[in-house]
């Protein structure tokens, strides 16, 4: 159902104060993560409210690392990285890599199932760089949003798995080996 609404810029409205930027500092690094993620020599744009992957540009966008929260017992950082592992696992998609069908749209089957193998691939990807041991109950819920699709395709989880294996696969396949970096 279409509805129309009233839409003011801030600046428009008396008496209405724009909420203060987001302040905080910086996420504690984890070495190995950043030099991993350097290797794959992705395009990654940090700032901004969203985390995405855009096809038509082939960047990853990040937001600013103060928009990261403690949660669900997981610190900042383990916040941050996940997402990036999520996000960089879509790139890997794209269709110069791996070429996955990156065109669904929210709600549509071919949509939900690449949220399953990002997410799985994230988690993966956690628990390869030292950042989660485990997969964090996030992830659970995360994928018990697209249960339609595993019910629909019993193999559906075994297929976003193997993706997800592949992606990670192909982004170990990326770092430079400690002699190879030498010569």
């Amino acid at each position: 159902m279409a509805r129309g609404y009233w839409v003011f810029a801030a600046e428009q409205v008396d008496g209405y104060a724009l909420p203060a930027p987001v302040e905080g500092a910086p996420i504690d690094r984890i070495a190995a993560a950043d030099r991993y993620y350097a290797a794959t020599a992705a395009r990654i744009v940090i700032g901004g409210t969203r985390a995405c992957y855009r096809p038509s540009t082939d960047t990853i966008h990040m937001p600013d690392e103060a928009r990261f929260l403690d949660t669900d017992g997981r610190s900042r950082t383990e916040n941050f990285y996940s997402c990036l592992g999520h996000e960089i696992t879509h790139w890997c998609g794209a269709p110069l890599r791996l070429n996955r069908n990156l065109s669904g749209r929210f709600g549509d089957d071919q949509y939900a199932a690449e949220e399953v193998i990002a997410e799985t691939g994230a988690s993966f990807l956690a628990a390869r760089l030292v950042i989660a041991l485990e997969p964090h109950p996030d992830h659970a819920r995360y994928i018990a949003h697209w249960l339609r699709v595993m019910k629909a395709d019993s193999r559906a989880m075994f297929t976003a798995a193997a993706k997800a294996q592949e992606a990670v696969a192909y982004l170990d396949g990326l770092q430079v080996a400690p002699a190879r970096r030498a010569a």
